[in-house]
């Protein structure tokens, strides 16, 4: 049996939950009967790591940003890659390499061409014109693809509602976790020691790249109302980006320098978290957060934002509290409820841990994939 080759395309290998499926595919596939080529944008963190271990096609024109010139390239350069690649599977992940590599796969002549959706590039935040230019784009991009893959339901839901693909495109799939990992941290958890923070001090982390998505002017501003009246508390983000001088003088106009850490993109994750005390995630969207999942694991009780993935792995006031985007007080309110009733917060973690099982594991994430491909292939 020859192997069936797929070709993985994303925007930019960052340390984010696309980018984690993406070179999972890559890396974990069945190499007895599948092989792979990602072809990705330049400038990620993960860069150098990801060419170790997979192959790798950088396409320097391929750009989060909406840029025409650029996008016209980008487009003709993965069109050239594919009809020198022959894949059998186009395999898109990301919005911006979503609608570019899947108008590239149809112009190369590919017949099976599938799109995980990490979250609609489209939300409330939008204004009307944006919104809908991005539900058109959107559903064009439907009728190329022979399956779109949601990672939660909800993004069925969304996709349905707004008439993007058939009922019978959508195939399930949820992200996968190192679960292991997280559940099974064996080492003394150091961050606290690292950013010399009292060890009896309540440490509260997000996790996410500087973007308007993450909404982070809120966990800001969360920090610096619990910061004021209590002293015992730091607050850390976890990751980097383009609004990281909007965020630092944020931070200096609230005088709290010395209460949150920016501490940039970081690999390890599993220490972060079982360091942490509470988990909090401002965002305004999402697919399936990864680092909720990965909290999850640490038993830590998420405090997130009521949006998309979020509602669907965290049962509110069971495994953690769900927040109306922007409802800060709320957010305030269920931190210091963790953080002064241990055993709140021990019970509701446990709850969280327990209902993170082997299907939010990479191995089985990749078995799915690996099935399907299979049957798209057949069909």
């Amino acid at each position: 049996m020859n192997k069936i080759k797929i070709a993985v395309i994303i925007t930019k290998l960052e340390l984010g939950g696309a980018q984690k499926v993406a070179i999972s595919i890559c890396e974990k596939l069945d190499k007895t009967k599948f092989e792979t080529v990602l072809i990705c944008g330049c400038g990620g963190i993960l860069d150098e790591e990801t060419k170790r271990k997979v192959r790798v096609i950088f396409v320097k024109d391929l750009v989060r940003q909406i840029n025409p010139i650029k996008d016209l390239k980008a487009l003709f350069k993965i069109y050239k890659i594919l009809k020198q690649e022959k894949p059998d599977v186009v395999h898109t992940h990301s919005s911006k390499a979503g609608i570019t590599g899947r108008v590239a796969a149809k112009l190369a002549g590919i017949k099976n061409i599938i799109h995980t959706i990490h979250g609609f590039s489209f939300n409330d935040t939008q204004s009307f014109f944006k919104r809908n230019l991005f539900i058109f784009l959107e559903k064009f991009c439907a009728k190329l693809s022979s399956k779109l893959i949601p990672v939660s339901t909800e993004n069925i839901k969304k996709g349905l509602e707004n008439n993007i693909g058939k009922k019978e495109q959508y195939h399930y799939i949820r992200l996968g976790v190192d679960i292991n990992n997280f559940k099974n941290f064996n080492q003394i958890p150091s961050l606290k020691k690292e950013l010399k923070i009292d060890n009896n001090d309540i440490l509260v982390t997000t996790i996410g790249p500087f973007k308007p998505q993450k909404n982070l002017h809120d966990f800001i501003k969360i920090a610096r109302n619990i910061s004021k009246k209590h002293t015992n508390f730091k607050f850390v983000i976890v990751g980097d980006g383009i609004l990281r001088p909007a965020f630092e003088k944020l931070i200096k106009d609230y005088d709290i320098s010395k209460n949150i850490f920016l501490i940039g993109w970081r690999r390890d994750i599993s220490n972060i978290l079982n360091s942490t005390d509470i988990f909090v995630m401002t965002s305004l969207w999402e697919g399936l957060p990864i680092s909720t999942i990965e909290a999850m694991c640490c038993k830590l009780a998420p405090v997130v934002n009521d949006v998309d993935g979020q509602r669907e792995i965290v049962k509110n006031n069971i495994t953690g509290f769900l927040i109306k985007p922007h409802d800060t007080d709320s957010s305030e309110e269920k931190i210091l409820l963790l953080a002064n009733n241990e055993n709140l917060r021990l019970t509701m973690g446990q709850a969280a841990q327990d209902t993170i099982d082997e299907t939010f594991s990479i191995d089985y994430m990749i078995k799915q994939h690996e099935e399907l491909y299979i049957k798209v292939i057949k069909e």
